[in-house]
């Protein structure tokens, strides 16, 4: 292992350790990032006494800034693009009611017994004496090699003391593509009560991480298994079922979004689009209606959907700004594209539906194909060869026309010169005729010709114009 160890700072720590007589290891996620062949440049070194002591001696040494976290007991340094974390070996016992533990100082044992997953629990020696030397009292090599995800001790204990590790176990499994072991997962289900005492920030942390992987839906299908996503996103988990009536039944609409998600994720890493993903037919539930000789309708679930954003991202901390909009957009927006390749593609269409979107439009049009599941392949070509035409639509219309982030070519300002008036009701109304003619293609989205259709119009309200050219 010492081969893994060849970056000049573990020998000066080394050398520090053995002339400070201290002990020290490398512990966690870049030992076990070693094994999985991902470089890593976050290191934790686990020290037997004093962690904050050691680190501001390293700090001397590497004549860097160390900062001091005293409440949880660590502290930080930076060495070139490496961020190094230093912390006292330890042992800890929880509350019933909390996530915070009652620590103490321990040995190397102690601590490694106090990590989440087996995996994470592997240590390299840095002193002389055992450079390199690999600690792994719970096997996670070989949990590695199975790709498992396992805890070092009994897990009803382990999620218990600190129930994010139910959400962390997820988010490993999804990351690594790994199985989370029998015995976990039913300690989660166990346990999945107790994620209420963890804040929603932390909880987020850990979905957004699931949702930015490979394959998220690997990691929904684990929280809605273990009865976790009930608790943390109810909305989602309602989703979930089919209900039948004389005979007719709707799709899953939870496995159609996690197909959906997991399309979209083929396509792009941008978290906001796969929350739009998320969130694309949240609404589905509260417009559900059966309709005899018909079926199952989900009427208005677009307008619905969108309502519900805010609340959502307010109720999982997530960012209330312009990032809450996209999303808001596009769940608001996501049939458009759909009905546009079911039916003849008009000009007048596309440039209503480049008005709406605007700069989202690249990422509408994204979810939209991600949003086609079928399994009929007729359906699926048929689908396909319109949506094509209606993506070269789009590029045609906006290279003519220029909607995208549309800004009116007449302002409310020129009316009210033109026509010496106040701002009121005639100015909505000319506003209003000349986007409305510019949509319909009755005029060029220009200076020249909306002042022109201005004056029109401003005419056929009684308005007389006092400035004839823009």
């Amino acid at each position: 292992m010492k081969k893994h160890l060849q970056h000049p700072i573990f020998k000066k720590l080394c050398e520090l350790a053995d002339a400070t007589g201290t002990e020290i290891y490398v512990i966690g996620g870049y030992v076990r990032d070693i094994f999985l062949n991902r470089p890593s440049k976050d290191i934790d070194i686990v020290v037997i006494g004093n962690g904050i002591k050691f680190a501001e001696a390293a700090g001397k040494l590497l004549e860097t800034k160390v900062s001091v976290f005293k409440n949880f007991g660590t502290a930080m340094l930076r060495h070139g693009d490496l961020e190094i974390e230093f912390v006292g070996a330890r042992k800890e016992s929880y509350r019933l009611e909390s996530r915070k533990p009652i620590v103490e100082n321990g040995t190397l044992e102690d601590d490694q017994k106090r990590r989440d997953f087996s995996i994470n629990a592997m240590a390299l020696g840095l002193n002389t004496a055992n450079f390199g030397t690999l600690l792994d009292p719970f096997d996670g090599v070989k949990d590695l090699e199975n790709k498992l995800i396992r805890t070092p001790l009994n897990p009803v204990e382990t999620f218990s003391d600190d129930p994010l590790r139910m959400m962390r176990a997820i988010r490993f499994a999804t990351q690594l593509d790994f199985t989370i072991s029998e015995d976990a997962i039913e300690a989660i289900r166990t346990n999945s009560e107790r994620i209420k005492i963890v804040s929603a920030e932390r909880i987020t942390d850990e979905l957004n991480r699931i949702i930015l992987a490979k394959k998220p839906s690997i990691g929904f299908i684990y929280l809605f298994d273990t009865g976790l996503l009930k608790h943390i996103f109810p909305q989602m988990a309602d989703l979930h079922g089919v209900e039948v009536i004389a005979g007719k039944g709707h799709k899953d609409n939870f496995y159609h979004t996690l197909q959906v998600l997991d399309n979209l994720a083929e396509n792009t890493e941008d978290l906001w689009l796969r929350w739009a993903a998320i969130l694309h037919d949240i609404a589905k539930p509260a417009t559900k209606r059966f309709e005899p000789g018909h079926g199952w309708t989900f009427h208005g679930h677009e307008d619905r959907g969108a309502r519900m954003v805010p609340k959502i991202f307010a109720q999982l901390k997530l960012p209330l700004n312009e990032k809450m909009k996209l999303v808001q957009k596009l769940v608001q927006l996501h049939l458009r594209p759909i009905v546009l390749a079911q039916d003849v593609v008009t000009d007048s269409a596309v440039r209503r539906l480049l008005f709406e979107a605007g700069e989202e439009i690249d990422g509408l049009m994204l979810l939209c194909n991600a949003d086609v599941t079928t399994k009929n392949e007729y359906k699926i070509k048929k689908y396909r060869s319109n949506f094509d035409l209606v993506k070269q639509k789009l590029k045609d219309v906006e290279q003519s026309d220029q909607l995208r982030n549309w800004q009116p070519p007449v302002s409310g300002e020129d009316i009210m010169q033109a026509f010496n008036i106040s701002a009121g009701r005639d100015v909505g109304i000319i506003k209003t005729q000349i986007r409305e003619a510019i949509l319909e293609g009755e005029i060029k989205n220009s200076k020249e010709e909306a002042y022109e259709y201005m004056l029109e119009k401003g005419k056929a309200l009684g308005l007389i114009p006092v400035k004839l050219k823009p």
